[in-house]
């Protein structure tokens, strides 16, 4: 009888392209997060940086994917220093992400006042008393909106200049 291996199938280990296509497969990932999750699997010194060199020149690997892959699944929910903050942490390059913050904060007051909706405008007492107030910043300001887009939202002013 064959003894599993870590890739957990019997008979054959999955090739570091192999995981490395595994992951891709799942959602986009940066070359940074790559190294990180598949750095514990390489066999031989360089031969990660060979498969994502590898993958890279295929198109496989593409920081602009990742960005607006991270933004299409976080503007509904996310104020724009928060999804600057997941960014960071993919090891992207500066320049990319601060033009890519830069086109979201144009929109942080429409987005911050639809999250707010969802969660407080259902509500009949919503913002009456400082509390409430308090709390509905709180609130946004955890999910990265800036301090003049939550201000505007909780005290209920409608104009967008």
């Amino acid at each position: 009888m064959t003894k599993p291996t870590p890739a957990g199938r019997t008979g054959f280990a999955i090739s570091l392209k192999g995981r490395a296509l595994r992951l891709l497969t799942g959602r986009e990932h940066s070359r940074a997060e790559l190294e990180r999750k598949l750095g514990s699997h390489e066999e031989e010194a360089g031969q990660l940086a060979a498969v994502l060199d590898e993958l890279e020149a295929k198109d496989f690997i593409s920081p602009t994917r990742v960005i607006e892959s991270v933004i299409n699944r976080r503007q509904a929910r996310m104020g724009a220093s928060r999804i600057k903050g997941e960014l960071q942490r993919k090891g992207l390059d500066v320049g990319m992400v601060a033009e890519a913050i830069d086109s979201l904060k144009a929109t942080e007051l429409e987005r911050a006042r639809e999250v707010w909706r969802k969660k407080f405008d259902s509500k009949t007492d919503a913002g009456t008393t400082p509390a409430d107030r308090a709390k509905q910043m709180r609130f946004l300001a955890a999910r990265g909106f800036g301090a003049d887009a939550i201000r505007r939202v909780v005290s209920g002013h409608q104009d967008d200049d």
